[in-house]
């Protein structure tokens, strides 16, 4: 049976035990993958159950605007439900945002406003306060305040804590969840306490929020607030949402382990996740110690990975943050790393479809162009692509009629910093070239990634 409006596709999504990063814990670990929402995150739950709980209770009216503050995921969930509903959009986040959640924002119709991070919370700059001071100039306007709405908590209750029970068929023992508006944690976590008592609730926190002290001491120290990067958990106030009574105890992740977790998700797993997974799954394995034989631990994964590609999925920006800490690491060692036998390329005078068969054979999304020999072009999947699409005669024609200029040659003694550098969206490979051996070899932004994380 078919769905009748897009809403009707959230929830319901898979559990997927990870295996190659984990594989030094005895428990069995599950990652309930929310990327399958439409909105690609967890937020589509609340952000339904949110607009529909106001509609029923006349806050939200025909026609009217939603106003609200989000690190992008919330947004998105609320704008796809207002495209259906018919409501518009105004939303405001913080300047450390990655750009493509803002676009992601825009794409589906809503104003985003970016206010500063470094303010406090009441301060009238930030985005909490934007958002507030909106909802009193624009008419018709209802603020659905995910950090102490019920219904997000409620939401997680009713659809995500059933899900994960059902789906360990009441095996789980430990639940993980990064912690933010507390919404997730706090609705999952009594759902399954209530089904098993005996479950433990540990909730992520980040260095720069206040979850973990207020949580151990009860104290609210702003000592512990300054700005972090890790997007989508921790907190410098404390929402409604976040039930400290369900959370039995939390675990901090610092900015550099969340964001080389996360590329690893993506190498290692195969499943492209965003910031807060990454922060959530480096949390369990430093929680390690607590789980057995046996035991089943579900953590959530909560969104996509298309929305950090400038940032964690960047060669540069890791560098340019200090995550990347493997001083001296030079091409030569990438070639080592990852294995990569000499250079396969084609002669200029071989047909596109040809080249074709042999990206695909080779998975390869960059191919080199040679002409005697000599390197003089290359050809990479997004301009083959867009080529064949326009004209698919072009398959008939010799690789020369839509090449593009050669990879840059590096020396085999290139350091990693410079490499990452040279690697753009105009130079998407570079060609290392090992001269006392007379061996050349290419390497990808991938590479570079996959050095990282190692």
């Amino acid at each position: 049976m078919w769905k009748k409006n897009i809403l009707e596709a959230i929830g319901n999504t898979p559990l997927i035990q990870i295996n190659n990063i984990t594989k030094h814990i005895p428990a069995t670990i599950l990652a309930k993958v929310e990327t399958f929402n439409p909105g690609n995150s967890i937020k589509d739950r609340m952000a339904l159950k949110m607009i529909e709980d106001a509609e029923k209770d006349g806050k939200l009216k025909p026609g009217g605007t939603i106003i609200e503050g989000t690190s992008g995921n919330t947004g998105m969930g609320l704008a796809i439900a207002a495209i259906i509903k018919g409501y518009k959009c105004i939303f405001t986040t913080t300047d450390k945002q990655s750009i493509e959640k803002v676009n992601a924002l825009k794409a589906f119709g809503a104003d985003v406003i970016v206010c500063p991070t470094d303010v406090d919370p009441e301060d009238p700059r930030s985005y909490y306060s934007v958002s507030s001071r909106l909802i009193n100039e624009v008419p018709n306007s209802w603020k659905p305040n995910q950090y102490d709405n019920p219904s997000n908590t409620i939401a997680h209750y009713e659809t995500t804590g059933p899900e994960i029970w059902e789906q360990t068929e009441g095996k789980i023992t430990h639940f993980v969840a990064g912690v933010g508006t507390g919404g997730t944690i706090s609705g999952i976590g009594k759902y399954l306490k209530e089904k098993n008592s005996n479950i433990k609730v540990w909730g992520i926190d980040t260095y720069g929020s206040i979850f973990k002290k207020y949580k151990e001491t009860g104290i609210f120290d702003k000592n512990e607030i300054y700005p972090y990067v890790t997007e989508g958990i921790g907190e410098d106030f404390l929402p409604q949402n976040v039930d400290m009574d369900i959370i039995d105890a939390f675990e901090k992740v610092t900015d550099k382990d969340a964001a080389i977790m996360t590329a690893r998700i993506v190498r290692e797993e195969g499943i492209w996740v965003g910031n807060s997974s990454g922060s959530a799954l480096q949390g369990l394995i430093q929680l390690a110690p607590h789980f057995k034989k046996g035991d089943v631990v579900v953590v959530i994964f909560v969104d996509h990975g298309t929305r950090y590609l400038g940032k964690m999925f960047n060669p540069e920006w890791m560098i340019k943050m200090g995550y990347f800490d493997k001083s001296g690491l030079t091409a030569k060692d990438l070639i080592s790393t990852n294995q990569k036998g000499e250079l396969i390329s084609v002669d200029i005078n071989t047909t596109v479809a040809q080249a074709m068969q042999v990206m695909m054979q080779n998975d390869f999304s960059q191919l080199p162009i040679t002409d005697k020999k000599r390197v003089v072009g290359s050809l990479n999947e997004n301009i083959l692509y867009n080529a064949v699409i326009k004209d698919p005669e072009i398959k008939n024609s010799t690789v020369g009629a839509i090449m593009t200029p050669a990879f840059p040659f590096v020396d085999i003694s290139t350091p990693i910093d410079s490499l990452s550098k040279m690697i753009t969206a105009d130079n998407p490979a570079l060609l290392v070239r090992d001269f006392k051996v007379d061996k050349t070899y290419i390497i990808t932004k991938y590479d570079v990634m996959n050095a990282m994380t190692k």
